[in-house]
C-alpha cells in the first residue's frame, strides 16, 4: 500500500489534516504585522562638529581629518563621506545593511570620544546622531502661521508638541526643521569704536553678566533651604542693560553698542509650506517598529495637538509615507483576490465540470492560508513582497490540484471506479508532484540565501512561496485524492459542456501528436532551434535596459535646486517663490513643502505632492516632465525633479550619484571632472547632470601684518578672537528663558558686513589703550576655493549627480559613466557610487547569480530524483525556451531588467520544469512498462500530458493578468512581474512541447535496452 492510499482510505484522516492546516493558517495570518517591505536596518551615523568661523581648510584639516581616521576603525562600516565647509564639519558613516545599530552607535560614539582633545578649542563638541531605516522621514508635519515667526513656532514645538510625538510608540525622532530662538547681539563697530568698546569687552561682559551660579543651600540642625540666585540673564530685554564698561561713573551699556533681538540662531536657512514660513516635523520610526502603526498613532494624535495650538498656527500633514504603503498592500490584495476568482474560473472551463473545479477551489485557498503558518513560524510579515509571492503561489499550488484530479478523471473515463481511480492516480502522480514541490522549493532556496539588499528583501518572498508550495504539495497528497475521488462523476455521466470540453482537448491531442510526429522526424531541427533561442538570450540582455527597481508612482516628487556659491537665504527665496508659483501651474498640484538652505547654504530641496491615486487621473510619470519643464523657467536655480526611491535602504538625492576619488587636489579633481561631465552632457543620456562641489567660491584671505600687530603690544590671537566676534557666528553662552536654554550670540550687524572692505573700519585696542583701525593691520587677498570639501573614504571625492534622460535606464547611464571614466581619468582616479546608484551596482547583479544557482540546484535535485544525470537536462531544455520568451518584451522596452523580472526569470526555471517533469516521467514509465522505444514514448507522453500542462500553464498565466492590468500604488512592479512570468511561461511552453521530445530523443536512456539487460544478467 502506498503513502496516498491511506489518505484515500481514510477520508477523515484526511480531512482533519486540511482542518488543521486552515485554523493554524488562519490564527497566523491574524497574528502576523503589516508592513510595505521585510524589516531592514540601514543605519547612518552622522557626526556634526560646529567651528564657528573657521574656513573649509580649517575645518578639514583639524576637525573632520582627524575624526574620520579615528570613525574609520570601527566595524561594519559600508562607506563614510564628509563634507567640510565654513564653519562646519559634518561625517556620515553609512553601515552595512542589518548592522546592530546599537553596536554601531556605542562604537562610533567611543572613537570620536578619543579624539576630543585633539580638537581646536573653539570647536564645539561633536553631535552624534543615528539613523534607521529610510533616508526620507515616515511623516512630515508642517507648522505654518501669518502671525507668528518661525523661532517662536519652532520653540513652541520644541516644548509642546515634539515631546508627544515622541512618546508614541515606535516613533524613534521627532525632528524639528525649524529657526530657534538664540539672542542676537547685533554689533555696531562704529558706535564701538566710539565708546572705546572692543570685541573682547562684549564677550566678557556676556559672559560675567550671565553666569549660572550653582549657590547651594542652607543647612541648620533641622532645617535645610535651597539657594537661588540671579546671576544670570532670564528675560531678553535685560541684555540691552548690560553695563560693558564704566568711565568715570558714565555707564556703557550693550544698548549703546548693539542692537539685541531675540531672534534666529541662523539667518541660512527656513522652511516653506506652500510659499508660507513653517517649520516642519519629521517623524521617524524606530528600527523594528511597524510604520502602519507609527503612522496610524500620529494621526490619532493630530487632533489633540490641533485642537492645543496657539491661535493663528496650523498644521497640516503633507506628506505620508504609510498613504502609499496601504494602498499597495490593498492593490496587492485586490490582486490576490481577482487572480483566485480568474483561475478558477479557467479551471472550471477547462475541466468542464463544477464538480472537478471544487477540488482546487478547496485546494488554492487552504494552501495560500496554509503558507501564512509557514511564515508566521519564519517570522516573517505581510508585506508587498510576501503577498505579491501569494498572487505568483496561486498559479502554482493549483497545478498540484489539477494534476491529480485530471488523472482521476483519466482513470474513471478508461472505466475504473471512482474509488479505484482516487487510488491509481494519487499512485502514478505521488512521484511527480513531490518532484514538481522539491523542484520549486529548490529555485527558491538560493534566492532565500542571498545577501545584501536583494537577500534582505527577497528572503521572505520566496520562503513565503516555496511554504505555500509545500503546504500545496501535502494538500495534494492528502485531500485532493479523496475529495477527487469523492465528487468526480463516475463513468458515463458526463454533461454536454463535459464532452464538448473531453473532446475538444481530445481534437487537440491528436492534433498535437501528428504535429510532434512530424517535428521529431528531424530531430536536429528543434534542436538547432533551441541552440539558436539560447544564444538570442545573452544578445537581448545585454541590449536590454537595466535598473535596480522600476520607478512606482508614490504620489510625490522630489526636486533640488542649487544656486549660485555666493547666494543668500534672500536669493533662495526671490527664486522659490518663483518655483511655488511655476509648480502651482502644473496639472497634478497637490501641495508643496520646501527647505531653503537646509542640506547646505546655495540648496533648496523640496516635494511637489500630489493627490492620492484614488482621487486623481493623471500619474507621476506624467506629470514629472511637467514639474521638470516649469522648474526649468527659474534661471536662478539649476534644478532637477526626481521621484521617489521605489526601494528602502537607499542615502537619498538625485538617481545618479558617480563617485570621482582621488588623493590629488582639488583643483585637479575640478579639471579631471569637468572634462566627464563635458563627455556626459554631450552623449544624450542625462537630461541633468553637475558636479556636487565647484571650485568657484569666493574667498577672500585676510593678511595679517604680524610687525604692526607686535609693535602695538598686540598678539595674533588678538586679532583673530576679534574678527571671530564680530563676524564668526559663534556663541558665547546660555542663557535661560522658561526652562530652557538659549545661544547668546554677538555678531556684526548685516549692514556692516556687506562686503571685506567694511571690515577696514573694524577697530581693535591697543596695548596703549588706543583703538586701532583694522585696515591698518591687515590687507586683502581674492582667490576662489571648492564650495565644499567632500571625501569619501577619506579621499577627495566630487560627486557627478543628476537624473537619466527620459528612456534612459539608471543603469545604462552609470555604464556610460564607468566607461568614459575609464577612457578619460587618469590612473590616479577611482570611481564609486552612493544613493540608488550604490544599490544598482552592487545588487544589481545579485540575483543574475542566483538563476544560474538556482539552475544547478533545481538541475541536482531532480538528478537525484531521476537517478539519471541526463533526464535533469532534457527537463531543463525548457528553461531558455521560457526565459527568451520573457526577454522579448523586455528587451523591447515594455519592461526592464530589474529585480522584478528577475525574479520572475527564476520563477519560470521551476515553472517550466514542472511540465518537462510531466512528459519525461510519463515517457520513461511507458518505456519501462510497455515497452516503447524513445521515439514512441516521448510522443505518446507529451500527447497524454498535454492536458494537465496546458491546464497548469493557462492557470499561472491567467493568475498574472490582475498584475499586467494592475493601477494604483505599486502596479510597475506588480506589472514587470507579471509580463515576464505571463510572456515566459506562455511561450515557453508552446516551444518546450516540441523541442524537449527532440531532446528526449537525442539523450535520454534506452530503458528497454536496460530492462533487457537486466533481464539477460538475471537468468545468467
Amino acid at each position: 500500500m502506498k503513502f496516498t492510499d491511506i489518505f484515500v482510505r481514510r477520508p477523515v484522516l484526511a480531512t482533519v489534516v486540511s482542518l488543521l492546516i486552515l485554523l493554524m493558517g488562519l490564527r497566523s495570518a491574524m497574528d502576523m504585522e503589516i508592513r510595505q517591505y521585510p524589516q531592514l536596518e540601514s543605519t547612518v551615523i552622522t557626526v556634526s562638529t560646529a567651528y564657528p568661523g573657521a574656513s573649509s581648510e580649517l575645518v578639514q584639516g583639524f576637525v573632520t581629518t582627524p575624526l574620520q581616521q579615528a570613525i574609520a576603525e570601527a566595524n561594519g562600516i559600508d562607506f563614510i563621506t564628509s563634507e567640510s565647509i565654513q564653519g562646519s564639519s559634518t561625517i556620515e558613516v553609512h553601515m552595512e545593511l542589518n548592522y546592530d545599530a546599537n553596536a554601531a552607535l556605542a562604537e562610533i560614539q567611543a572613537k570620536v570620544a578619543s579624539q576630543r582633545s585633539v580638537l581646536p578649542e573653539a570647536a564645539e563638541s561633536p553631535v552624534i546622531e543615528s539613523s534607521t531605516g529610510d533616508s526620507t522621514a515616515l511623516m512630515y508635519l508642517a507648522f505654518y502661521s501669518e502671525q507668528m515667526p518661525v523661532p517662536q513656532i519652532t520653540d513652541y514645538l520644541t516644548r509642546v508638541v515634539q515631546p508627544k510625538l515622541q512618546a508614541l510608540p515606535g516613533v524613534a525622532k521627532a525632528r524639528i526643521y525649524g529657526q530657534s530662538f538664540a539672542m542676537r547681539v547685533w554689533l555696531d563697530p562704529q558706535r564701538m569704536a566710539a565708546l572705546n568698546v572692543t570685541p573682547q569687552d562684549v564677550v566678557a561682559v556676556l559672559q560675567n553678566n550671565n553666569y549660572q551660579a550653582g549657590v547651594g543651600k542652607t543647612r541648620s540642625e533641622y532645617v535645610a533651604i535651597n539657594l537661588t540666585t540671579n546671576t544670570d540673564v532670564s528675560d531678553p530685554e535685560q541684555f540691552a542693560d548690560m553695563v560693558v564698561r564704566n568711565d568715570d561713573g558714565n555707564l556703557v551699556r550693550l544698548r549703546d553698542i548693539a542692537r539685541t533681538d531675540l531672534g534666529a540662531e541662523s539667518y541660512d536657512s527656513t522652511a516653506w509650506y506652500k510659499g508660507t514660513p513653517a517649520s516642519f516635523m519629521a517623524i521617524e520610526q524606530a528600527p523594528g517598529a511597524n510604520p502602519l502603526d507609527v503612522a496610524r498613532a500620529v494621526r490619532e494624535t493630530l487632533p489633540e495637538i490641533r485642537n492645543q495650538l496657539p491661535a493663528g498656527l496650523n498644521v497640516v500633514l503633507p506628506y505620508d509615507a504609510s498613504e502609499f504603503i496601504e494602498d499597495s498592500i490593498n492593490e496587492v490584495i485586490k490582486t490576490l483576490l481577482e487572480a483566485l476568482i480568474i483561475v478558477l474560473v479557467v479551471i472550471f472551463l477547462t475541466l468542464g465540470s463544477f464538480r472537478a473545479a471544487l477540488v482546487p477551489a478547496v485546494a488554492v485557498p487552504l494552501s495560500l492560508i496554509g503558507g501564512a503558518f509557514v511564515m508566521l513560524m519564519l517570522g516573517f510579515s505581510l508585506n508587498l513582497l510576501t503577498l505579491l509571492s501569494m498572487v505568483l503561489a496561486i498559479g502554482l499550488v493549483v497545478d498540484d490540484a489539477i494534476i491529480i484530479v485530471e488523472n482521476v478523471h483519466r482513470h474513471i473515463e478508461e472505466g475504473e471506479s471512482r474509488f479505484e481511480a482516487a487510488l491509481n492516480g494519487a499512485r502514478e502522480m505521488a512521484t511527480p508532484i513531490i518532484a514538481m514541490t522539491t523542484t520549486l522549493v529548490a529555485v527558491y532556496a538560493p534566492i532565500g540565501f542571498m545577501g545584501g539588499l536583494v537577500g534582505s528583501l527577497f528572503t521572505e518572498f520566496a520562503f513565503t512561496l516555496a511554504g505555500a508550495v509545500v503546504v500545496s504539495g501535502i494538500i495534494a497528497l492528502t485531500l485532493s485524492p479523496m475529495l477527487s475521488g469523492k465528487v468526480l462523476k463516475p463513468h458515463g455521466n458526463a454533461s454536454r459542456f463535459e464532452r464538448l470540453v473531453e473532446n475538444s482537448f481530445n481534437r487537440l491531442a491528436n492534433g498535437y501528436r501528428s504535429a510532434l510526429s512530424g517535428v521529431v522526424q528531424t530531430v536536429s531541427v528543434p534542436v538547432v532551434f533551441a541552440v539558436v533561442v539560447l544564444a538570442s538570450i545573452y544578445f537581448m540582455f545585454v541590449t536590454s535596459q537595466n535598473e535596480l527597481a522600476p520607478t512606482e508612482d508614490q504620489g510625490i516628487i522630489f526636486f533640488q535646486g542649487t544656486a549660485p556659491q555666493t547666494a543668500t537665504l534672500d536669493y533662495l527665496k526671490r527664486y522659490s517663490n518663483a518655483i511655488q508659483s511655476n509648480v502651482e501651474q502644473v496639472e497634478g498640484y497637490n501641495e508643496t513643502f520646501m527647505i531653503l538652505g537646509g542640506m547646505s547654504a546655495d540648496t533648496v530641496f523640496g516635494g511637489f505632492k500630489m493627490l492620492p491615486w484614488s482621487e486623481r487621473d493623471i500619474s507621476q510619470m506624467t506629470v514629472l516632465p511637467n514639474v521638470q519643464a516649469a522648474l526649468s523657467q527659474v534661471t536662478g536655480l539649476q534644478t532637477a525633479a526626481f521621484p521617489r526611491p521605489s526601494l528602502p535602504g537607499s542615502s537619498g538625492g538625485l538617481p545618479v550619484q558617480f563617485v570621482l576619488t582621488t588623493g590629488n587636489s582639488f583643483e585637479e579633481l575640478n579639471a579631471a571632472a569637468d572634462e566627464l561631465l563635458g563627455k556626459a552632457m554631450a552623449s544624450g543620456n542625462f537630461a541633468f547632470l553637475r558636479k556636487s562641489i565647484d571650485l568657484d567660491r569666493p574667498v577672500t584671505d585676510i593678511r595679517v601684518d604680524r610687525d604692526r600687530v607686535a609693535d602695538l603690544g598686540l598678539t595674533m590671537a588678538d586679532v583673530g578672537q576679534a574678527l571671530s566676534t564680530m563676524l564668526g557666528e559663534g556663541f558665547v553662552n546660555r542663557f535661560s528663558m522658561d526652562g530652557r536654554s538659549y545661544k547668546v550670540i554677538p555678531q556684526v550687524d548685516q549692514q556692516y558686513r556687506l562686503d571685506a572692505s567694511m571690515i577696514d573700519n573694524y577697530y581693535i585696542e591697543a596695548d596703549s589703550g588706543e583703538q586701532v583701525p583694522l585696515s591698518s593691520l591687515v590687507s586683502f587677498e581674492r582667490s576662489v576655493e571648492p564650495s565644499k570639501r567632500t571625501q569619501f573614504q577619506q579621499l577627495n571625492a566630487l560627486i557627478l549627480e543628476g537624473v537619466p534622460r527620459p528612456g534612459v535606464a539608471l543603469g545604462d547611464a552609470l555604464t556610460w559613466l564607468n566607461q568614459a571614466a575609464a577612457d578619460t581619468l587618469p590612473a590616479s582616479y577611482s570611481v564609486d557610487y552612493q544613493g540608488s546608484s550604490r544599490q544598482l551596482m552592487e545588487q544589481g547583479s545579485a540575483l543574475v547569480l542566483t538563476f544560474f544557482l538556482s539552475l544547478i540546484v533545481i538541475y541536482l535535485v531532480l538528478a537525484a530524483q531521476f537517478e539519471s544525470w541526463r533526464d535533469p537536462i532534457i527537463i531543463l531544455v525548457s528553461v531558455p525556451m521560457s526565459v527568451a520568451g520573457a526577454m522579448v518584451f523586455i528587451t523591447l522596452g515594455i519592461s526592464t531588467v530589474n529585480i522584478y523580472t528577475q525574479v520572475g526569470l527564476i520563477t519560470l526555471i521551476g515553472v517550466v520544469a514542472k511540465n518537462g517533469i510531466l512528459i519525461v516521467e510519463f515517457a520513461n514509465l511507458l518505456q519501462h512498462d510497455r515497452g516503447l522505444n524513445k521515439r514512441d514514448a516521448v510522443i505518446e507522453a507529451a500527447a497524454i500530458r498535454l492536458r494537465p500542462i496546458i491546464m497548469t500553464s493557462v492557470a499561472l498565466i491567467v493568475a498574472m493578468v490582475p498584475l499586467l492590468f494592475a493601477t494604483g500604488a505599486g502596479a510597475v512592479s506588480r506589472f514587470d512581474i507579471g509580463l515576464t512570468i505571463a510572456a515566459g511561461l506562455g511561450i515557453g511552453t508552446l516551444l518546450t512541447l516540441f523541442v524537449l521530445p527532440a531532446f528526449y530523443i537525442l539523450l535520454a536512456r534506452d530503458h528497454n535496452a536496460v530492462r533487457d539487460a537486466a533481464a539477460v544478467n538475471s537468468s545468467a
